[in-house]
């Protein structure tokens, strides 16, 4: 139709951050940030009805001067590997908002801008195609969500915010020092795809993979720069948590995407075997400390390092089932482990306290909430006909390809997994009775399951018919396989 859909999803949700300024009712900021983010979820949507599966080019771009005298410009759009995490980032901000309704009870409109800021610049992200806008937008980020963690957070709140803050700046250093090497080094442009198409010389794409390396990691996170996570998660709200583990995460994982194995295709290759080495040590790790938590929100924060250590192992496998399992796997992580902090946080707000031991019971006193839980349990498993059962099932088949040992590891990861979520639900909601005791419970509301519901559809569909999702991804991933070895193996 001509309109400039990828501004519309960039900027409809800093458009309704600046309407609720000028708001002064708690209730009218909650249904006006609401509209918006369903709004902008129209507009995701309809992008995913127009796009184009039988290409890997840039699609809905958008190209406008921006400071021409750098070779600056305002551009946008999405392949593949962008689209699915566009329309996930504008599907967890409605949630976000529903999550927030009641939990969120002081500076309600602060609160809803910040959330609805970041929103703009996360779709920011992910839709970028010069690199210095996407540099502003991942660096811009950062500032909302401390303002999440460390005004809306627990009583540890200011120390979380503090070392999430620090730890992604001194990745976000490297990360500039590496804009501006590879800008000088490729022609002096910040195009990425014109940047896509150089052939540095390798000793520069080995000095950039590293630098890239370590910004990306920590956003991942992986061991050992992951010490961040646990903190922020558990003391940012309920929102926060879902934004952290669903969208934040995944910008490390696409940074590798969008750049290592384009750009970088030669250094991708040469220092696979190193990232899946670091991959399976995040899985096994991970499942470890998992394992051995006894907090409802430290156990699903851990359980996201590991989760993303599959992801790390299946775009480093480079080749085709472990990179196709691997975007299917962020998009599934992001559904899933969401929907855990969702219910985390609505089992907080009815008990204050997160300790496993204080739980027992709950399916008979909130048998929706239980029954939900379980389906998202059974999902973060991997069981067949759930939509994480796609994504690892390739990503283990291009581990194994890859790499035996480290596809024995991710076995055993996910045996790991297994046992801290089984054993996690056993207590929390089939174990003896107590929380009908000790806390009044009360089963969800409509508000609740309108939020976990567009969820559980995920959950099933991606499951049961993954189809339309890797249709998405496909034509993008083989020309990214191609570039990555043929030029890796033309030197």
């Amino acid at each position: 139709m001509g309109l400039p859909l990828l501004s519309l999803i960039v900027f409809t949700p800093a458009v309704g951050a600046a309407v609720l300024m000028f708001l002064r009712s708690d209730g009218a900021v909650r249904w006006t940030a609401l509209a918006v983010t369903v709004l902008d979820l129209a507009f995701c949507i309809a992008m995913l009805a127009g796009f184009d599966t039988s290409t890997h080019e840039m699609q809905f771009t958008e190209v406008r001067p921006w400071v021409p005298a750098l070779g600056i410009t305002f551009a946008l759009g999405v392949d593949g590997i962008s689209a699915l995490f566009v329309f996930l980032t504008a599907l967890l901000g409605a949630v976000c908002v529903l999550a927030s309704w009641v939990a969120i009870d002081r500076k309600v409109k602060e609160f809803m801008v910040s959330l609805l800021v970041m929103q703009a610049l996360m779709l920011g992200v992910f839709s970028a195609l010069d690199l210095f806008l996407f540099y502003v937008f991942w660096e811009a980020m950062l500032i909302p969500m401390y303002l999440i963690i460390g005004v809306w957070g627990g009583d540890g709140r200011i120390y979380a915010a503090f070392k999430f803050f620090l730890y992604t700046l001194a990745g976000s250093v490297l990360f500039l020092i590496g804009v501006i090497v590879l800008y000088i080094n490729g022609g002096k442009t910040f195009d990425i795809l014109a940047l896509t198409a150089k052939d540095l010389p390798f000793g520069v794409q080995s000095w950039l993979f590293f630098a890239f390396l370590v910004a990306f990691a920590v956003k991942v996170p992986m061991v050992p720069v992951h010490t961040w996570l646990p903190d922020a998660h558990v003391q940012a709200p309920t929102a926060g948590s879902i934004i952290l583990a669903g969208v934040l995460l995944k910008m490390g994982a696409y940074g590798f995407l969008r750049f290592s194995l384009p750009m970088l295709p030669e250094a991708s290759l040469y220092y696979s075997t190193l990232m899946l080495a670091l991959s399976a040590l995040a899985i096994v790790y991970g499942g470890l400390l998992a394992l051995a938590q006894d907090d409802l929100k430290k156990l699903v924060a851990y359980s996201s390092i590991s989760h993303m250590g599959f992801v790390t192992m299946g775009i480093f496998a480079l080749n085709l089932r472990g990179l196709e399992g691997a975007i299917l796997q962020m998009f599934n992580h992001g559904v899933t482990t969401g929907a855990l902090f969702l219910f985390v946080g609505l089992i907080y707000e009815r008990t204050h306290t997160r300790s496993i031991a204080d739980y027992g019971g709950l399916m008979k006193v909130a048998p929706v909430y239980s029954a939900f839980l379980a389906l998202f349990i059974l999902s973060s498993m991997a069981l067949p006909g759930t939509n994480s059962f796609v994504g690892e099932l390739l990503v283990l088949a291009g581990g194994f390809a890859a790499n035996l040992a480290v596809g024995a590891a991710a076995i055993l990861g996910a045996l790991l997994g297994a046992a801290y979520l089984l054993g996690m639900y056993g207590k929390v909601a089939l174990g003896p009775p107590s929380v009908g005791v000790r806390f009044k419970i009360r089963d969800v509301n409509a508000r609740e399951v309108a939020a976990m519901l567009p969820l559980a559809v995920f959950v099933l569909w991606v499951g049961l018919y993954p189809k339309p999702f890797l249709n998405i991804i496909d034509a993008s991933v083989h020309h990214l396989l191609a570039h990555v070895h043929g030029e890796g193996s033309g030197r």
